[in-house]
């Protein structure tokens, strides 16, 4: 705790840091602002009351940031993007081009963030039609025109790439992930008024069941910040050279395999996904064609929040893209040649390609644990409703995983930062 005020103290005495923070806080004032600029023609009071009796519209609610319930010109968020960035990094593994540009540095990514952009507009152009024709089943919202309903569609598509534009830009000029940060706002945005709808309906026997699910919410903060921070030590050995009258080398350091390498990407990955079903379920049963009724109303079964097979489904994806971007960001092959280009080598192990497959062996290990507590914090809503009776608590696991992790990240960019200006005393505090 003391270190945590101390980097807030230094960070503000550091101007560089403090105008990084500031600029951070700016966009967050103009992302809440536009949060709460409608799009003209819908009835906000009955959206509301849509979306505080029905569980699914509630969850997709608190990661728009609150924007879907006030139908807001960012109303459909960050999902274009996320979905954009699935995809972009899935034909990767499929085109040998564009494996080649990921691999050609800042330059390359430049270019994927670039085509992950054009690909977000047709996505968000397809999810803007969709929920007009959602709310227009639900008579919030009258059959447009042509012009009217393209000026619908622009809007919202013009909020997502605006929504895009300020992650980067928080990226870019403030700290942290622009992206994570903005869901983390909207998260947090969200919470006020899910606390306050769970308090009117709060009874005797429901505040015993309240108090169980805060401890619970406590025990889940602590677990995650422990697996967050936990890491397997390699050990590496570096050969002693001599380098014209010295002699370098000769030590012993530790190569650190994080727990949970992939962070909180795989469950934002994984929500844009299994929101998917629910979502074109409503599509269907909007339709009047009774095939695409019955398949509407076949996805709402099977992909109710509370039902097994959305639950299964959502830990299985968890599992998968935890695994999946684990092995995008963690190259064993590159760290391995690093290594024995500066010459070390890892005890036991010959160096180059053993130690490679070696580092892949241990990263599978430790990725599987990471990736199944992910899981079990993804469904961990479910898990409460039914221990707790609480229906109205939708922020569960997922919830404050994305809090806590990005509070956590965002803390330690502070500190990279300033112990990049060689901050006198920051290391010592």
């Amino acid at each position: 705790m003391n270190n945590f005020f101390s980097v807030l103290r230094n960070s503000y005495k550091t101007p560089e840091v403090r105008q990084k923070i500031l600029f951070t806080l700016l966009i967050f004032l103009i992302f809440r602002f536009f949060a709460h600029v409608p799009v003209s023609g819908v009835n906000v009071a009955q959206l509301k009351n849509l979306f505080s009796s029905n569980q699914f519209f509630g969850l997709l609610d608190i990661f728009s940031g609150g924007t879907l319930a006030n139908f807001s010109i960012m109303a459909l968020g960050l999902n274009p993007f996320i979905n954009a960035s699935i995809i972009l990094q899935l034909l990767t593994m499929v085109f040998p081009k564009l494996e080649e540009l990921s691999k050609e540095g800042e330059a390359g990514q430049r270019k994927i963030n670039q085509y992950t952009r054009y690909l977000t507009i047709p996505l968000a152009v397809l999810q803007a039609f969709g929920m007009y024709a959602l709310l227009r089943s639900q008579n919030i919202i009258t059959t447009l025109p042509l012009l009217p309903l393209l000026a619908f569609i622009a809007t919202m598509v013009a909020g997502t790439m605006l929504l895009v534009w300020m992650g980067e830009l928080i990226t870019e000029k403030g700290v942290g992930n622009g992206i994570s940060i903005l869901i983390f706002a909207g998260i947090v945005g969200r919470l006020p008024s899910m606390l306050g709808q769970t308090a009117s309906t709060t009874t005797a026997q429901n505040g015993i069941n309240l108090l169980i699910f805060l401890a619970l919410g406590l025990a889940v903060i602590v677990s995650i910040i422990v697996i967050n921070e936990a890491t397997r030590q390699i050990t590496v050995f570096y050969a002693r050279r001599v380098r014209g009258n010295r002699m370098t080398g000769g030590q012993q350091t530790h190569l650190p395999l994080r727990l949970n390498q992939a962070g909180v990407i795989p469950i934002i990955f994984a929500v844009s996904i299994v929101l998917l079903p629910s979502l074109m379920a409503n599509f269907f049963q909007a339709l009047k064609n009774p095939f695409f009724s019955n398949i509407g109303q076949t996805l709402t079964l099977w992909f109710n929040p509370n039902g097994y097979a959305y639950n299964v489904t959502y830990f299985l994806l968890v599992v998968v893209f935890t695994f999946f971007y684990t092995a995008v960001v963690f190259n064993p092959g590159k760290i391995s040649e690093e290594i024995q280009k500066a010459g070390g080598f890892i005890p036991g192990v010959r160096p180059g390609k053993p130690t490679a497959t070696y580092l892949s062996y241990i990263m599978t290990r430790i990725t599987l644990v990471g990736a199944l507590f992910l899981g079990i914090i993804a469904i961990f809503p479910s898990i409460a409703r039914a221990a707790t009776g609480l229906q109205n608590l939708l922020l569960g696991g997922t919830g404050i995983l994305i809090v806590v992790q990005v509070v956590l990240e965002t803390f330690k960019a502070i500190e990279a930062n300033l112990v990049m200006r060689n901050y006198e005393g920051f290391l010592s505090q």
